[in-house]
């Protein structure tokens, strides 16, 4: 495991889980100690080398640059595979003989630092995998690997990653923080920003000169992706200032269904929550009691208190279980 950060870490906690023998390395020390006192990994390396001696597996779990720089020169005949957000430039920078998959797991955190990391983390996750050069033979086990982390692999080329997550998540990345930095410059929309601005720019928190690497990496897809949304903000406001209703309704129908049909299908039980100390442990109590499998949960306090609605998702088999256990703890539901 060559990067013990949140990724590396719950890299190497999820293959420690599966029965891996796990070496880990990291030039920061500091990174390396506290990933090691979270039980990332198995074996401390003294140095990059010592960590890939004799390895099956090489995770490479750092930076894109240093990603493109390491898989163009390590001498190792083990497996590689990486976890960087951007693979057309990591593909391409592959050192001729070195058996190498890309990788790139959609899962993640706003806290960085191996503090933050969990094997449970993957769980659900697409894991992009890229068939760009490499073995199948290899692409099969790398397969396999991510498959036993309960992760969902995905082949595409690099092309195809780069392309789709230019979308689904460096424009995001990007919308959220300019969101952020309009409402942060007018005090009155800062004061009214409640629940739809929080989940909106939630991931406006991430680290950023993490964030600006990878959207460095992928510029040319960053920069037409921003270009097409520019055109679809374009048509939003020409509806808005024709006072076109009908087009409104019809844009918005079309993006709730959009947006209901990317889920699984799943319930949700709104909770309401009193302000008074225990609530959490007796939604927690319930939980236990139904032994649902609980797949979300949102929880959206009143800014200055006042209680919040905790917002529940389970499979859909399984609401009218926990709705009976959270009325048995006395909760009032939502619909």
């Amino acid at each position: 495991m060559l990067g013990t950060g949140l990724m590396g870490a719950s890299v190497g906690m999820a293959l420690r889980r599966t029965g891996w023998l796990v070496t880990g390395w990291d030039p920061d020390v500091e990174a390396l100690s506290a990933a090691a006192s979270h039980a990332a990994f198995d074996v401390t390396a003294g140095d990059r080398d010592q960590a890939i001696d004799d390895a099956d597996l090489v995770v490479l779990a750092a930076p894109v640059e240093a990603v493109i720089t390491t898989v163009s020169e390590i001498p190792t005949e083990a497996l590689v595979t990486d976890v960087a957000g951007v693979k057309t430039p990591v593909v391409g920078a592959v050192r001729e003989g070195l058996r190498f998959v890309g990788g790139h797991p959609m899962a993640g955190r706003e806290s960085s630092g191996p503090a933050n990391a969990s094997a449970a983390m993957f769980k659900g996750a697409t894991w992009a995998l890229t068939k760009d050069g490499c073995d199948w033979a290899d692409l099969e086990r790398m397969e396999a690997i991510v498959a036993a982390f309960g992760a969902i692999p995905l082949v595409m080329t690099a092309a195809e990653h780069d392309a789709a997550v230019a979308l689904a998540s460096h424009l995001p990345q990007i919308l959220a923080s300019t969101l952020v930095e309009m409402v942060a410059q007018d005090h009155s929309a800062s004061a009214l920003a409640a629940g739809g601005f929080r989940d909106l720019t939630r991931i406006a928190l991430s680290e950023s000169s993490w964030w600006s690497e990878v959207l460095v990496a992928n510029k040319g897809t960053v920069a037409a992706a921003l270009r097409a949304m520019a055109e679809h903000l374009q048509g939003w406001a020409d509806s808005v200032i024709s006072a076109d209703k009908g087009k409104i309704e019809s844009k918005l129908a079309e993006a709730r269904e959009g947006r209901k049909a990317m889920v699984p299908a799943a319930a949700t039980i709104p909770v309401v929550l009193e302000d008074r100390p225990g609530e959490i442990a007796r939604v927690g109590h319930a939980l236990a009691a139904s032994g649902v499998d609980l797949r979300d949960l949102q929880l959206r306090h009143g800014t200055h208190g006042g209680g919040g609605i905790l917002t529940l998702t389970v499979r859909d088999e399984e609401e009218e279980i926990l709705r009976a256990a959270l009325l048995a703890e006395g909760f009032r539901l939502g619909g």
